[in-house]
């Protein structure tokens, strides 16, 4: 299912013996699209610390209650590595945490993307004892390719001949864990519509501009099938789609 990644910040989390919080935040990788961790927001219980859940343990999401349980306890979390709230999640904090629980750092992806979509180089994780690179927020020891969803929504996206829009939300799979579709409001070029755009389209990024160069045209997403944000998205769109920019995904 494709959920807005707007939608699921507020989803509690539910550890195996009891509620812990609820979703503040969500980090993607910036090569691969891989969302890398959730935020977790669990109000005067861990305050001073920030808690990181990886996907990979959650197990099956309910929306109707809006709610992610994950396969860990309280205990469990509460003995975790110490990730201090006021500093960027670096290589090192990530490393503790794949450890601590066990967890595969490179679990993630649907098959959507392959083997990820190489806009700068290889992703994955680099181990603890990677040299900590510079992450464009003025921090010399975060990770260079998490982002966060909040901080991506309002960048710019440039078509190869002008600008079409801002990033509004992101569309994300909520089994394979990946950014799916960017959700572009066009209303400063097209009034009134909202379009959707693949990492596929992605030829650069420069996080500290706030813009997205796309490898398409202003006349093609102007011809691109149309997005109603009411309207479920099923496959035979996303083939419609695909189709018209020339993009990857189901295997053909």
């Amino acid at each position: 299912m494709l959920l807005a990644v707007s939608a699921l910040k507020g989803y509690a989390i539910l550890a195996s013996d009891g509620r812990i919080g609820s979703v503040s935040d969500v980090l993607f990788d910036d090569e691969s699209w891989r969302l890398r961790w959730l935020v977790v927001d669990t109000g005067t219980w861990l305050s001073e610390r920030k808690v990181l859940v990886h996907p990979s343990a959650i197990g099956e999401v309910d929306h109707d209650r809006q709610e992610l349980p994950i396969r860990m306890s309280k205990a469990q979390i509460e003995r975790s590595p110490d990730i201090s709230r006021d500093r960027p999640v670096s290589l090192q904090m990530q490393g503790q945490l794949y450890d601590y629980y066990g967890w595969d750092p490179v679990w993630g992806g649907s098959g959507y993307f392959g083997g990820g979509l190489g806009l700068v180089g290889s992703s994955g994780y680099s181990g603890m004892g990677a040299t900590p690179m510079p992450n464009g927020h003025g921090s010399d020891d975060g990770d260079p390719h998490l982002r966060s969803t909040t901080a991506v929504t309002g960048s710019h996206l440039e078509a190869t001949d002008g600008e079409i829009g801002h990033v509004e939300n992101m569309l994300i799979d909520d089994a394979g864990w990946d950014v799916r579709y960017l959700i572009v409001d066009t209303r400063n070029w097209w009034f009134g519509q909202h379009v959707l755009i693949s990492p596929y389209a992605v030829k650069s990024i420069s996080w500290s501009d706030r813009t997205i160069q796309l490898d398409v045209t202003r006349a093609s997403v102007k011809a691109s099938p149309a997005w109603v944000p009411t309207a479920m998205i099923d496959q035979v769109y996303e083939k419609r789609l695909h189709n018209h920019y020339g993009w990857q995904g189901y295997g053909f």
